[in-house]
This record gives C-alpha cells, structure tokens and sequence, in this order.
C-alpha cells in the first residue's frame, strides 16, 4: 500500500466519524482536520525555522560588516561568515532547512486531495463536488449559483489570510531591500488563483494550510 493510499484510508476513516456531526459535508471536514492534525505534527519544524531565522537576524549587522570588511575578497568574506556561525553556533542553513524538511508533507496531501483520493472527491461541500473546479461551478450556476458560492466563501476566506499576511510582511520587512523583496507581501493573494484552478478538495487543504500558517507565523515571529 502507497503512502497515499494509507494517507485517504485515515481520512475517510476521519470522514466516517465525523459524518453525525457534519452530514453529507463530513468528507469536506475531514481534509480540514486531517490537514490541521499534520500541520500540528510537523510544528516542531516550524518552531525550530524560526528560532533559526532569529538567530540569522541576530547575526544580520555582523554579516553586513564582513561583507563591506571583505566586499573585494569573496574567499576571505566565506571564511569570515563560516567563522561567524561556528563562534555564535549558529547553522547557516538553521533557518531554511526545518522548512524544507516540512515541503514533502505538503506535497504529498496535495497530491492526495488533488489526483489520488477517488473516494474523497466524488463527495461534496454543500452544493460543489470535492472533485470539481471553480470553473465547474461557474459553468453549472454562475459565480453565485449553489456550487459558485462555496468559492465565493472560499475566497473570502483567502482574501482576509492574504491581507492579514500582507500587512504583516509590510510590517517587517526591510523597505531598502532588494527590489524583487518587495513583491513578497502580495505572494499570498497568488493562493486566490490555487483555489480557483484545482479541485475543491485540494482548495480546502491550501485553505486550510494558508490559515495555519499565517496565525503559527504571528505566534512564532510575534
């Protein structure tokens, strides 16, 4: 047995306990709580990101000053920074590698709820089948028919993470930075096109994953 096929066996065990509860919308519930329990499994790598990227922050004014120090010497200002992070024992990859160790988590239920999960998709949220897109949607009713108002929610939903996301990176973000940095505070409204192009079960987990995100990064970098 795959792990994604284990991965859709859990959830639509999860969805069978959950349906006195939630109904017909207990195959929907049960992605978002099956996405909520693995974001709160992989939240120690979170929690050791962000001790990593203060440590990095604490050393930003030193690295700046190797850099101009050396600014014409590129093998002594590398020598330089290792040094810097073996005396303040801080990992240079300390504050990107727990992230990248969570990427094959989300991957796989992505997968899993957007091409693997047969049984999965062939429920329903309300009006809109867990396998169906917003362009489904429009064609059946119109933006604001019975499937095209489960979008609409949706992307209400996203809209507020994306702008609660936006002013916070405005916030703390260094405005003399690169250029291309200062596109990051609107990376977050790119979700509303995830939502609108994948099918609504995969839609419910990014959903899911975005909001999660954006209250453990308030909490962890408050």
């Amino acid at each position: 047995m795959s792990v994604l096929s284990a991965f859709a066996q859990v959830v639509e065990q999860l969805a069978d306990l959950l349906q006195p509860l939630f109904g017909a919308t207990a195959a929907a519930a049960a992605i978002v709580l099956f996405t909520a329990l693995v974001r709160l499994l992989v939240h120690p790598l979170s929690r050791a990101a962000a001790r990593g990227q203060r440590a990095q922050a604490r050393l930003r004014p030193q690295l700046a000053e190797l850099r101009k120090r050396y600014a014409k010497q590129p093998e002594k200002l590398q020598q330089a920074v290792l040094d810097l992070h073996a005396e303040e024992k801080v990992s240079p990859l300390s504050g990107c590698l727990p992230s990248l160790l969570q990427l094959p988590a989300f991957f796989l239920l992505y997968r899993l709820f957007s091409t693997e999960g047969d049984a999965l998709l062939s429920h329903r949220l309300f009006a809109a089948p867990l396998g169906g897109r917003w362009m489904d949607a429009l064609d059946a009713g119109g933006p604001f028919g019975a499937a095209g108002l489960v979008y609409v929610g949706l992307f209400v939903v996203v809209a507020a993470v994306a702008g609660f996301n936006y002013r916070r990176t405005k916030r703390t973000m260094d405005t003399d930075g690169p250029a291309a940095l200062k596109v990051m505070p609107y990376m977050s409204f790119f979700t509303l096109v995830t939502v609108a192009v994948v099918p609504l079960a995969a839609a419910l987990y990014v959903v899911t994953s975005t909001a999660w995100s954006a209250v453990e990064r308030a909490v962890l970098y408050r």
